[in-house]
């Protein structure tokens, strides 16, 4: 049996995004409750955004030397041990004692929580080509969701219980998650031949050379996703609970749901890819991020702009993320988890910059310089997009060509 004998349904599907949303959403449950945190051991709220750097450095890690290995091995085992290990680490977090402690924590969770990264390109594999684009729509759609659903449930749970109890409801969540996923999951045969783990490690910088048009997919999506996304929703913590707004972690909570409208829209982008328009797509989501970045500056003291600011970014972050996702998975069949691979450390290596990034520029300036490199990346992004649209069109090329 080989995967394309798989048929993807719709179930499938929904439950690839459900399992993937639930995984990713464990690196962020801790945003909205850096401050409460931070309070509780005695330390200035600024030093939250470690927290969040700690945990994008590990599961940037995890992707690098675990996530290669869904190339060469069954991935139904694969996905089950490393939300297993996932739960375990949700447990320490739970019962940390000290900064230091929740930060290794953290970080360790950080490694094993890559489920998600494992799905999204088994769901690549198990689509036909003419609906790829809309299959990774709805997969990344999922992930978009559990982001959010993660700062949201977060904020209001540890509004009533404190933010230990948020650690506790999602180790219960990814066990109840996995136990479904060993039984409902088909059995997948490996795509590959496994070689030794130093020549698969190498295997993934060889994609550089294989496929030229890799640098601008992760570029494009470094600048967007990496930076401005966690630039933005890590600073926007310390905005809500800073005068005029002085919001608690339930409000903050709140807020956050401004970004499902990402989610909404996200399961239509991938047509955009499917019906050959990704590149004029891709150059407006990105104009669509530089707005909404000048309006968070202009309109800092309104809440219901802030609302607009972060439901319109949301969408257009997802947009970039699904076209340049999209492309990478046509690179190539049988390297479609080291090009994930490429592709989301990437991405966090980005974000563990914007992560620190948002807390080194809030103590510096406040919202008013977190906005103005928000906007300043954004035009870097266009400017890269204007000057590799051609270049940029070599991810059309046919599958392992």
């Amino acid at each position: 049996m080989n995967d394309n004998e798989i048929v993807m349904t719709k179930f499938l599907a929904i439950l690839f995004a459900v399992c993937s949303g639930l995984a990713i959403g464990n690196l962020y449950w801790a945003q909205p409750l850096l401050v409460q945190i931070m309070d509780g051991f005695g330390l200035p709220a600024a030093n939250g955004g470690l927290l969040v750097t700690a945990t994008q450095i590990g599961y940037a890690m995890g992707i690098l030397f675990i996530l290669p290995l869904g190339d060469f091995v069954r991935r139904k085992r694969m996905i089950a041990i490393v939300m297993v290990l996932s739960v375990l680490a949700l447990v320490s977090c739970a019962i940390s004692p000290s900064f230091i402690i929740l930060s290794l924590s953290l970080f360790s969770m950080g490694i094993v929580t890559i489920s998600g990264q494992i799905i999204l390109p088994l769901a690549g594999d198990l689509s036909r080509e003419d609906e790829r684009g809309h299959i990774v729509g709805i997969v990344s759609s999922g992930i978009t969701t559990g982001i959010l659903f993660s700062r949201f449930a977060s904020g209001i749970i540890a509004g009533f219980w404190g933010w230990r109890s948020v650690y506790v409801i999602a180790a219960a969540l990814n066990l109840v998650m996995v136990l479904v996923m060993i039984y409902v999951l088909p059995e997948i045969p490996a795509k590959n031949k496994f070689k030794s783990y130093g020549k698969l490690l190498a295997s993934v910088f060889t994609t550089f050379k294989n496929h030229r048009s890799l640098p601008n997919i992760l570029l494009h999506s470094g600048l967007i996703f990496g930076l401005i996304f966690n630039i933005f929703w890590t600073s926007l913590t310390f905005l809500l609970s800073a005068d005029p707004f002085n919001y608690n972690t339930f409000q903050i909570g709140l807020v956050s749901l401004a970004g499902l409208a990402a989610a909404v829209f996200g399961v239509g982008i991938g047509k955009l890819q499917d019906k050959g328009l990704s590149i004029p797509a891709l150059g407006a989501f990105i104009v669509v991020c530089l707005v909404s970045m000048v309006c968070g500056f202009a309109f800092s003291d309104s809440i219901v702009a802030i609302v607009i600011v972060a439901a319109v970014l949301s969408v257009a972050v997802q947009g970039v993320s699904v076209l340049t996702q999209t492309r990478l998975f046509n690179l190539s069949q049988g390297e479609r988890s080291r090009l994930n691979t490429v592709f989301v450390v990437n991405n966090f290596i980005f974000g563990a910059v914007g992560s620190a990034l948002a807390s080194l520029l809030w103590s510096l300036g406040g919202w008013s310089y977190v906005m103005m490199a928000a906007s300043a990346v954004s035009v870097a992004a266009l400017i890269v997009w204007l000057f590799s649209r051609s270049k940029f069109k070599y991810a059309d090329e046919s599958l392992d060509n």
